[in-house]
């Protein structure tokens, strides 16, 4: 994808058009974002002699290819199926790409789980080869999310209402097992901005158990700084006890 002035005014205008709409996409893909990044990183800086540091990476590798593809799984359960009854053929590229993703992850996870029983000799070159295709998939994924974020998010704008679009996000979040949505809390609440993470977590403390919400508290505070615990304890009217989310 080129960086161009059209491609720039592009993207502008894609997210005004969004702006104060309900968008699907948002903290998910922030979450993702982050956690692809992270990970990449982890890969690439692995060192191929030390084994635990090596077991600890690959199972960051398979966490991350299960989360994307629950993700896909999602995506084709729920988003797509929306956007068929109402824009017919819309989701049609982007669920061919999900195809492609699914193919890919197969071969990442056999990668990364090969490096676990390889000959100590191989370890760096079979990380390096983990690393470049890793590379690709991810960047292949940051240009399947902004067709999502533009192409697709402009589709239900322009044929579902908000209260629409809730709902249909209501039931896709209710379909996820608490523990893949403690893995999404853990990287989506530290990778979106403040404003994004007390609505998130200000309509969980609403609709959860208590308990369920401070889970999710305790998951995430070690992954905030000062600044940005005080910022979300300040907004839902807790006390920034470190370590801990109590009422204020």
């Amino acid at each position: 994808m080129q960086s161009h002035a059209l491609e720039m005014a592009h993207v502008s205008a894609a997210a005004r058009a969004g702006n104060g709409r309900f968008n699907f996409y948002a903290e998910i893909h922030k979450a993702l974002r982050a956690y692809m990044a992270d990970t990449l990183v982890r890969v690439g800086r692995a060192d191929p002699a030390d084994v635990a540091e090596l077991q600890h990476t690959v199972a960051q590798v398979a966490e991350l290819l299960d989360f994307c593809a629950s993700h896909v799984a999602h995506e084709n359960g729920f988003i797509h199926p929306a956007l068929e009854a109402r824009r017919p053929g819309v989701s049609g590229p982007v669920a061919d790409d999900h195809v492609g993703h699914l193919h890919h992850i197969a071969h990442l996870r056999d990668a990364a789980q090969g490096l676990l029983v390889c000959d100590a000799a191989e370890r760096e070159a079979g990380l390096q080869a983990l690393y470049l295709a890793l590379a690709l998939f991810v960047a292949d994924n940051l240009q399947h999310m902004h067709v999502e974020e533009t192409v697709h998010n402009q589709a239900l704008w322009d044929t579902y209402t908000d209260l629409e679009l809730i709902a249909l996000h209501n039931a896709l979040v209710a379909s996820i097992p608490p523990a893949e949505n403690m893995l999404v809390m853990r990287w989506m609440i530290p990778n979106i901005n403040a404003p994004q993470r007390a609505a998130v977590l200000g309509g969980m403390r609403q609709g959860a158990p208590a308990e369920a919400f401070q889970a999710v508290m305790d998951t995430v505070r070690p992954h905030l700084n000062d600044r940005d615990w005080g910022k979300l304890t300040g907004d839902l009217g807790m006390a920034a006890v470190p370590g801990l989310a109590t009422a204020g």
